[in-house]
């Protein structure tokens, strides 16, 4: 089965820059710098894995750069070997506009030495100043204490930055000449479904790709999927999805023999969308050449409501399963599926994945529960992390089930990558689920709704990306928990919406300033009806990551020690990030553009 997309994976290109001065300068400083190259190496690709789980690979140049000729040398070797992100080091001088990295689309950073002996520093500000001045911002990493000249090591502060550069860098290059599959057109007026191609274009360098609902059903009526699959993921799906209750009412619940057709086409438009995002040899096998293909698409959204679900089965199986990182093939990257085709999460989902390798939860933002609120309806008083409030993240589908926690990382609950999921945390997840009858107001055509509890203690982000006419993309970051509540304040809550849904009650980080000052107005504040979650707190990679795309964050509970942004950043304000960080976007101008 193909499980990769089209396109090498992208490199990081280390640039090993030197005094070019020969007859005893330039000799002296070889060996130390080429030593400082292969250490940053060695930090990258001993602490980063690409989504498929191999170890980030890095390329070297073949010497030290001197000067012109030996930077174009550089630079043809980086794109023979498909480099995608450009670091510079060295713990000297060497001459700024004649070493640096030119190329006008890759991430790029410097890490000048801090050391007494040679002025690295000072090659570190010259040619961050060239950079600014010729519109190519790099990032500057620079040591806070000074190190001997002899020092081999990587001070924890640098190596934070070299890392949080690449995760950030590796998320541009991978993302680049992908594609995203719009499976189906607006739903229900939801703006983030009007698929924005430009923003796409110009901000993330991917292509969009559109397919009308109506290729599922050919698909389906035509057998175009893998029919030894279909059974093998059919039989898995009866041993594994446990049932739940059906919350319908008497007059509207369907007989048991539409359920299990339901089943099965519910699972074959898994297979249908998944083989549209990148293919299947075996459609080929089959027949069927040119949708053997698939669209190359690192991310996807299915329509659904309204035209779909009023008389098909809705699309939560497909969104659940393939943004989970295992099904009936076993343990798996997630797929990255956006519900309602809500192409800004989705493209939100997918920087949260590229930085984490993790599966992602998508969810609307549901609800704010305020303390009073929770005390009046459920008798109940709200403490620790939740004492200020919780919003209730709710949505149907599309919540990855890795999202009910049952993953654990040094005892705590987690969402991990792939390749260190067990296949007893994969069971635990499915154990922690069940598939409800979906809701036949809301979806006539039938089709099944997962519901799980998200346990709490997970540390989470929810971000979101936005549009708006005249600024173009915004991102906002929510760094914070997720809370447990006791099972009868839980159903109390729950109860009172759609229980057939999957639930994350989240808890933000509170500042005490502006949209973070209380729970009540990060909900206030937030900018459209659904998120994207991540496990773990990558706020400060998320800052790091728009900077590079030239999008502006409008929000976020980031301390300021954590922003790393390029340096030009500082010319456009120091006092005010959050402000320079608008002018310094709307200066550079979209990446792609």
């Amino acid at each position: 089965m193909k499980t990769s997309l089209i396109g090498s994976l992208p490199k990081i290109g280390i640039r090993p820059t030197i005094d070019g001065r020969l007859g005893g300068v330039r000799e002296s400083l070889e060996k130390q710098t080429m030593d400082m190259a292969k250490l940053a190496a060695k930090t990258i690709s001993s602490n980063l894995f690409y989504p498929n789980g191999r170890r980030v690979q890095c390329v070297l140049a073949d010497s030290c750069i001197g000067g012109v000729a030996e930077a174009a040398a550089c630079a043809e070797k980086f794109a023979r070997e498909g480099v995608g992100v450009s670091l510079t080091v060295t713990p000297c001088w060497c001459y700024g506009s004649e070493t640096m990295d030119m190329e006008p689309l890759i991430p790029k950073a410097v890490w000048g030495f801090n050391g007494t002996e040679r002025p690295g520093a000072v090659y570190l500000a010259a040619v961050l100043a060239g950079h600014s001045q010729k519109g190519l911002p790099a990032f500057g990493i620079y040591g806070r204490d000074v190190q001997d000249g002899g020092d081999k090591s990587v001070p924890a502060d640098v190596r934070e930055k070299i890392l949080q550069f690449a995760r950030a860098g590796l998320a541009v290059a991978i993302m680049r000449g992908k594609s995203y599959l719009g499976m189906g057109g607006v739903s229900m007026g939801i703006a983030g479904s009007i698929l924005d191609q430009p923003f796409f274009e110009t901000s993330l360098g991917m292509r969009v790709e559109t397919v009308d609902m109506a290729e599922f059903l050919r698909r389906i009526d035509k057998g175009i999927f893998d029919q030894a699959e279909f059974k093998k993921a059919l039989k898995w799906v009866r041993e594994n999805c446990k049932e739940g209750k059906d919350y319908n009412s008497p007059n509207t619940r369907r007989p048991r023999a539409q359920l299990d057709h339901e089943w099965e086409v519910s699972v074959k438009m898994a297979l249908v969308a998944r083989d549209l995002m990148v293919g299947n040899p075996k459609l080929a096998e089959m027949g069927f050449g040119e949708e053997a293909h698939g669209h190359n698409a690192i991310a996807a959204g299915f329509q659904g409501q309204r035209q779909w679900t009023d008389y098909q089965p809705n699309g939560d199986f497909l969104e659940a399963i393939l943004n989970t990182s295992f099904d009936w093939n076993g343990i798996r990257a997630p797929y990255i599926v956006a519900t309602e085709n809500d192409s800004l999460n989705g493209a939100s989902m997918l920087l949260g994945h590229l930085l984490t390798n993790t599966a992602q939860i998508f969810a609307d933002v549901r609800t704010y529960w305020s303390p009073d609120a929770v005390k009046r309806v459920a008798g109940h008083k709200l403490t620790g992390p939740a004492a200020g409030g919780i919003l209730h993240l709710i949505n149907s589908g599309p919540a990855a089930l890795d999202g009910a926690g049952r993953q654990s990382r040094n005892g705590s609950p987690a969402m991990k990558p792939f390749w260190e999921i067990t296949k007893e945390e994969a069971q635990q997840c499915l154990a922690a689920t069940t598939w409800h009858p979906s809701i036949t107001e809301y979806f006539p055509g039938g089709g099944w709704s997962t519901r799980f509890l998200t346990r709490g203690g997970m540390p989470v982000t929810m971000c979101r990306l936005n549009l708006v006419r005249g600024l173009g993309p915004a991102l906002q970051i929510a760094e914070g928990l997720t809370v447990d509540l006791p099972e009868k304040v839980h159903d109390a809550l729950d109860q009172r919406t759609n229980p057939t849904w999957p639930t994350t009650w989240f808890a933000p980080n509170l500042t005490g300033q502006g949209a973070f000052r209380d729970v009540y107005s990060v909900m206030n504040n937030w900018g459209a009806n659904h998120g994207a979650i991540s496990c773990g707190h990558i706020g400060a990679d998320l800052i790091t990551l728009a900077s590079m795309l030239r999008i502006p964050v409008y929000m976020h509970n980031v301390s300021a020690g954590r922003v790393f942004r390029p340096a030009a950043w500082a010319a456009f304000g120091t006092s005010d990030l959050e402000s320079a960080d608008y002018r310094a976007c709307e200066n550079f101008g979209p990446l792609y553009a």
